[in-house]
């Protein structure tokens, strides 16, 4: 069984890198709109902000530091939350170029994929017609030829030198039964300590199906693995975001929402904020009699290094 969970995190992951700007109005591009989206989640009963970064210019991902400090201080300043910047970026960007962030901030945590794989987001483009952007429908093509490089030698590097070189802990995301085990692997190893925040994703092409029975095959296998070394957290694409975390809080895990994973709010209703999908996650959370844990709290369970000592 995973560690006690005395209260669930919930983690909003702000705007991501797989949607584009003409598939939702309410989706943030810009740093005010990123800052302004996190604030509100948080206030709303995030704990944890997941981040990325978009060209203000056209709202296609960009890995620019000097984009992220354009929002990461104000949240910062405006809120407790715990801020965990991806090291995932955006289709096509380099190991380095994912990590140029992160080396900058030195957040308390950041995301870590942990394996190489299909990333299909290619279907997403036969929806629309008339786009805001002529990168959008590009964007989504390339992902029929691609693949999402996370090799151990990276995934080394990154616990290296995020991990020992700036404190960092991680939210190690798990898109399929071998991530878990090549997570049980660099923890074998020494190279991952306890406790472990490992990110169960469904419902990606290339990835484990958003299928209930996965649910519980993932969590029987991360029980297996990890026993109470690790701390469970839920998210899943698109339409099956609520259901997949509904479920995965009653036996016991965390949850992550946000308009990076899905940006509805219901059956065929656009989520018109992050704010909005953290609103309703807390009251199933609170209609199933389970707590929110605070910032602190989460920085507690998960043994974070603290607000004070990031870099930004």
């Amino acid at each position: 069984m995973p560690a006690k969970r005395e209260k669930v995190i919930i983690t909003c992951a702000v705007t991501g890198s797989i949607h584009t700007p003409t598939m939702s109005p309410y989706l943030p591009l810009t740093p005010d709109e990123i800052a302004r989206d996190s604030i509100a989640a948080a206030e709303a009963g995030a704990s944890i902000l997941h981040l990325h970064a978009r060209d203000p210019k056209d709202g296609r991902p960009t890995p620019d530091p000097e984009v992220f400090m354009q929002f990461l201080p104000r949240i910062k300043q405006q809120t407790d939350a715990v801020v965990n910047i991806t090291t995932g970026g955006g289709h096509g960007m380099t190991v380095q170029e994912r990590l140029a962030a992160a080396f900058r901030a030195s957040p308390e945590m950041t995301s870590l994929n942990m394996g190489s794989m299909n990333f299909g987001l290619y279907p997403a483009a036969e929806k629309f017609k008339n786009w805001k952007h002529e990168w959008e429908p590009k964007f989504l093509e390339a992902s029929r030829d691609f693949i999402f490089r996370n090799t151990f030698k990276d995934i080394e590097y990154v616990l290296k030198e995020l991990g020992e070189g700036h404190g960092v802990r991680f939210e190690y995301e798990c898109y399929d039964v071998g991530h878990l085990y090549n997570l049980a692997h660099f923890l074998e190893r020494k190279l991952v300590k306890p406790p472990l925040f490992v990110q169960t994703i469904f419902g990606i092409l290339g990835g484990i199906g958003a299928d209930h029975e996965n649910l519980m095959h993932m969590k029987r296998m991360a029980d297996k693995l990890f026993g109470s070394d690790y701390q469970w957290s839920i998210l899943a694409a698109g339409r099956h975001q609520l259901s997949f975390v509904s479920m995965g809080a009653i036996m016991g895990g965390n949850v992550r929402v946000g308009l990076e994973d899905s940006l509805y709010a219901g059956k065929g209703k656009l989520a018109k904020s992050n704010a909005e999908q953290v609103t309703i996650v807390r009251d199933i959370l609170k209609n199933l009699s389970l707590e929110v844990a605070s910032p602190q709290e989460a920085r507690a369970m998960l043994q974070l290094k603290g607000g004070d000592r990031v870099a930004f």
